[in-house]
């Protein structure tokens, strides 16, 4: 007996949908997934507010989501919104939009605000699903628009999480404002980033970790463009791993590029070309701390993230 469950993410860059089959064991089987970039967070961290625009954005891509929610049948639906609406002052007009959306499909259903911490769990619980215990302790770093989340834990479960107030929407309007970047704005988005980060390292101690698992668009991007693939191919980036140097390689090359020039990237996404730069310098950050502080040298990078971990805690 399987349940048809639809499990939504709505970040600070990004919408995105997983309709799933949950299985007696709580396995999940993928129905249908999608991702759409709307920036609902764009100008929160300077305004306080969201954009009625964004918010109008969002309502397009969530009404096509409650479509193929009903097309599939789905009996059950959970939505997360995470950094954006945590800091919105109107943000009852983003939830009164998803209670007419997602009404449609499951009378009262709404999204809900999640704490960082519960964010974190659930990155976490999708990002290890498929790996080894052995290769445990894993630190998840879900890196999202607007924060980023660093969970500790093994196949037993987390052993501590944080929820850093700094993503690459955030660094990005905060810092990174020439075409291409200066080298002054760099290096303040690198000491915006450390200083955000080293709070996260205190709270979530990683010097027994043996596997470093990136989720979410920029690292699965980042993953691609080491990969040297000519588009963008799930099925390859999933469990990729790369080795420290060439992910910094990438990285650096991302800083320096220009808006066109990251543009013409295959595996590019066209909502992540203004971003991305602000994302590989978070990034490069975590990966000095992670190297210093772990003896870590690869990053793993995996497709199964929160989406997963909110489909399976509808089970």
């Amino acid at each position: 007996m399987t349940d048809r469950v639809a499990a939504v993410d709505c970040g600070t860059n990004s919408i995105r949908l997983l309709i799933a089959d949950i299985g007696a064991d709580g396995t999940l089987t993928d129905v249908h997934r999608e991702m759409r970039i709307v920036r609902l967070g764009k100008g929160v961290d300077a305004t306080g507010r969201l954009d009625p625009a964004a918010i109008e954005r969002t309502r397009v891509a969530l009404a096509d989501y409650a479509t193929l929610m009903a097309g599939y049948e789905v009996r059950r639906v959970r939505m997360v919104a995470t950094s954006a609406t945590r800091d919105a002052a109107n943000r009852e007009d983003f939830f009164a939009m998803t209670r007419a959306e997602l009404g449609r499909v499951v009378p009262g259903a709404e999204a809900e605000v999640i704490t960082g911490d519960e964010e974190a769990r659930l990155s976490f619980a999708g990002a290890v699903g498929e790996l080894r215990p052995e290769d445990g302790p894993f630190v998840v770093v879900d890196l999202g628009g607007g924060s980023t989340e660093l969970v500790m834990g093994d196949s037993t479960g987390v052993r501590a999480a944080f929820s850093a107030d700094i993503g690459c929407v955030r660094v990005t309007e905060r810092c990174l404002h020439a075409n291409p970047p200066t080298a002054g704005q760099v290096s303040a988005a690198r000491d915006f980033a450390t200083e955000r980060l080293t709070e996260a390292f205190t709270h979530v101690p990683v010097d027994g970790a043996h596997t470093w698992v990136g989720v979410a668009g920029t690292m699965t991007t980042l993953a691609a463009l080491a990969l040297d693939l000519p588009e963008y191919d799930s099925a390859k980036t999933h469990l990729a791993r790369i080795e420290l140097p060439e992910l910094n390689a990438v990285c650096d090359r991302l800083i320096g590029m220009d808006h066109d020039e990251r543009a013409a990237l295959g595996p590019m996404h066209p909502g992540r070309v203004d971003v991305i730069g602000g994302g590989a310098v978070i990034t490069e950050v975590l990966a000095a701390e992670l190297g210093e502080r772990a003896g870590i040298r690869a990053l793993v990078v995996s497709e199964h993230d929160i989406l997963d971990g909110i489909a399976q805690s509808i089970a």
